[in-house]
């Protein structure tokens, strides 16, 4: 876990770093961060939201960071238009992730080909193969997998047992968790004439870009040709499954068990929710969400909220499960209407 950096700041000094106007006592100092509920004396916690200024009022902090414009006299307040931001940039002061020490552990295999970057750190019983490059800085924790051919971008973390398959580029300031697969071969066969599935080469690669980060075994596939792509800055959570020459667009967000199948692509800023499901060759807009479970099976237009399966506009799925719960009452009503007409032509038919 992320280590205490031991800073200590009053509360003018903090609001200078964090670069916004505070309110109160500014000599008031603050050593560390905290929940509402379990902060205590020299923490600093933050306001998200109106509603909860109960427990900020019952809270032991010393300081809190609260939206612009509101008031609060009974401990000192940083004021910012984005308080849960702010907060965030706040802990990163107090806290320093924990990396183990530069340069190759003796229990680690490196390759003589291979080249490690200024500052960087092979943890024991790694392996980093032929023609690897290791970027400055960055961390290759135990019992990690670095094939061949392999490029980490400067600053990068690669957890244990991670696999980073041979020729795939991981950009800078990536983490990669725990379990996480990149660059295996895609999911691709043919059926002969005798019945035999025959697997088609995977001669793609995987491309990171920078400031990617992927949750435990999570996993990437190569492309068959070409590149499955993982652009700028997108986040993908544990469990995600990206299918071969798909590609994610720039601050994409892909939540627990999403499953990509192969040649689709996500857009910019869209949110795949948990277990989204998206069917080969379809296409997310940019800044479309889709919501838990949904299951898509054509294209999504940008900014597009949609639901259900197969997925359709948000506003009709919520229509649909509104009614739903009605759904065997109007059932029995039918049937008891048609009934009633069944026995309405008996009754034309006898006087006929």
């Amino acid at each position: 876990m992320p280590r205490e950096t031991g800073l200590k700041l009053t509360v003018r000094e903090l609001a200078g770093r964090l670069g916004c106007p505070f309110t109160g006592d500014g000599d008031t100092l603050v050593t560390g961060v905290g929940s509402l509920e379990g902060a205590k004396n020299g923490d600093l916690v933050f306001l998200a939201h109106p509603k909860l200024r109960p427990a900020l009022d019952a809270s032991g902090a010393s300081a809190a960071v609260i939206p612009a414009g509101e008031e609060y006299g009974r401990i000192p307040v940083i004021l910012s238009p984005d308080p849960h931001l702010a907060f965030v940039r706040a802990v990163e002061l107090f806290y320093e992730p924990s990396r183990p020490a530069s340069g190759v552990h003796p229990l680690a295999a490196v390759s003589p080909s291979a080249r490690i970057g200024e500052g960087a750190s092979i943890g024991p019983l790694a392996w980093v193969g032929d023609g690897a490059e290791i970027g400055a800085g960055a961390v290759i924790h135990a019992l990690a997998a670095i094939y061949p051919g392999v490029r980490i971008g400067e600053g990068s973390v690669i957890h244990s047992h991670a696999s980073i398959r041979e020729g795939t580029s991981v950009g800078k300031r990536v983490i990669i968790h725990d379990g996480v697969v990149l660059g295996a071969d895609g999911f691709g066969f043919l059926k002969a004439a005798d019945g035999r599935r025959i697997k088609i080469p995977q001669v793609g690669r995987v491309v990171i870009e920078d400031d990617v980060e992927i949750g435990s075994n999570s996993t990437v596939d190569r492309a068959t040709l070409d590149a499955t792509v993982i652009r700028k800055g997108a986040k993908l959570d544990d469990l995600v499954m990206v299918g071969h020459n798909v590609e994610v667009g720039e601050n994409a967000i892909l939540v627990a068990q999403v499953g990509i199948s192969g040649s689709s692509s996500v857009g910019r800023d869209a949110i795949l929710s948990g277990q989204v499901g998206i069917a080969d060759h379809v296409a997310i807009g940019a800044g479309a969400i889709v919501a838990a479970k949904t299951g898509v099976t054509k294209d999504v237009p940008a900014g597009a909220m949609v639901a259900g399966i197969p997925h359709v506009d948000i506003r009709e799925w919520r229509k649909f499960w509104a009614a739903a719960p009605r759904l065997y009452d109007l059932v029995k009503e039918v049937k008891r209407l048609r009934e009633r007409v069944e026995e309405l032509e008996k009754e034309r038919d006898g006087r006929g």
